[in-house]
């Protein structure tokens, strides 16, 4: 015979503390997003969402329990969506709040109409940095974002990045991203990881066009000059193979932290190895070369190739002293940003000054 007492079981205070604490554990423990979300990889039928999430601090000192320096702790949150529709326009939601949505166009399959702007050297000067960014911004929403290089100060600091990610918010939310290497990051694993790039080089087709994306660092790509140079020689084999197989394709664009020419007179001669590659950027019908590290705007044209230099992104201005006789088509020392506008098999590009000011405005020939 069973026997029911009629009263209530005993609570576990302990369990009940334990249960209390785990519902608390999402808030207590939530990570600081300073990073994105962004979009990268984007190519027609798949992309992959970022963020960049700072999980706590670490400090460091001379003298035990005296902090001189603390740093965040930041680590990459990652999401790759496959089965996208070329040319179409998606909205994100990566955290579940307003902070965490975005949207990116994907790349569309053959002759399309479509804009692009070119920017970099934003590491030091983080006013000009914003106002450059917002000029972009009032300008419009590209479909992709090409930067060259020298996002921070430092890549191997990682106090450096969430300032990036801050003032570069408003954009990354709404394009898609392709990064390059520049001297500042210092081939750092942080970009690797932030960008979630598997090698320091890369391509991309979109539309009728071919973006073939190098690291020109050699001074940061290997340790000892034996490894930078076959560094060099394999990626070089590579850009070979990977712009003869872009033949078909209306445009090809070349992208690159150093330029292999310069109206900075102390600086010229400083990039041999790039100026080795202008013949192949001629004998692969290169359209232009797209570069930065000098903080200024530079446009050369030599034997049908444009060189492009936009460095103006923050970093503070260099003079363009010297500019090259015969192929210089416009060098000014000023903040600027470049935009891409691409309809069918034409092009145009406009270079601007953050103030809404054009430097400079030419077309593109296949």
């Amino acid at each position: 015979m069973s026997v029911r007492s009629g009263r209530k079981p005993a609570i576990n205070s302990m369990a009940l503390i334990c249960a209390l604490l785990l519902s608390r554990l999402p808030v207590l423990a939530a990570d600081k997003l300073v990073g994105g979300p962004f979009v990268v990889h984007v190519g027609p039928r798949s992309a992959t969402v970022i963020w960049i999430v700072e999980t706590g601090s670490a400090s460091l000192g001379t003298e035990p329990g005296k902090a001189e320096k603390t740093v965040p702790v930041l680590r990459a949150e990652k999401v790759t969506y496959p089965g996208l529709k070329p040319g179409t326009t998606y909205y994100y939601d990566a955290l579940g709040r307003d902070e965490g949505r975005g949207s990116f166009k994907t790349a569309p399959i053959g002759t399309a109409d479509f804009q692009f702007v070119v920017y970099g050297d934003n590491r030091t000067r983080h006013d000009v940095h914003r106002r450059v960014m917002a000029a972009v911004m009032k300008h419009g929403t590209p479909d992709f974002a090409l930067q060259s290089g020298d996002m921070v100060e430092n890549g191997a600091d990682s106090s450096l990045w969430p300032v990036f990610f801050d003032i570069e918010r408003e954009l990354l939310s709404k394009t898609a991203f392709f990064p390059t290497l520049g001297n500042h990051e210092r081939n750092n694993r942080l970009y690797y990881e932030f960008f979630d790039q598997a090698l320091p080089y890369y391509s991309f087709d979109w539309g009728q066009a071919h973006f073939s994306i190098m690291n020109s660092d050699i001074g940061n790509s290997a340790a000892s000059s034996a490894a930078k140079a076959s560094f060099w020689a394999e990626q070089t084999r590579w850009l070979e193979d990977d712009l003869a197989k872009s033949q078909d394709a209306a445009f090809r664009f070349v992208l690159a932290h150093h330029p292999p020419i310069t109206a900075v007179a102390r600086r010229q001669g400083d990039n041999p190895e790039m100026m080795a590659l202008m013949p192949l950027f001629e004998k692969q019908h290169v359209t232009a070369g797209l570069f930065g590290h000098d903080h200024n705007y530079q446009h050369y044209l030599k034997n049908g190739v444009h060189y492009v230099i936009s460095g103006g992104g923050g970093a503070p201005l260099y003079d363009v002293d010297k500019p090259p006789a015969g192929i210089t088509q416009k060098v000014v020392s000023t903040e600027n940003f470049v935009w891409f506008k691409v309809t069918g098999k034409s092009a145009h590009v406009e270079a601007y000054t953050p103030d809404g000011s054009t430097i400079d405005s030419f077309d593109l020939n296949q």
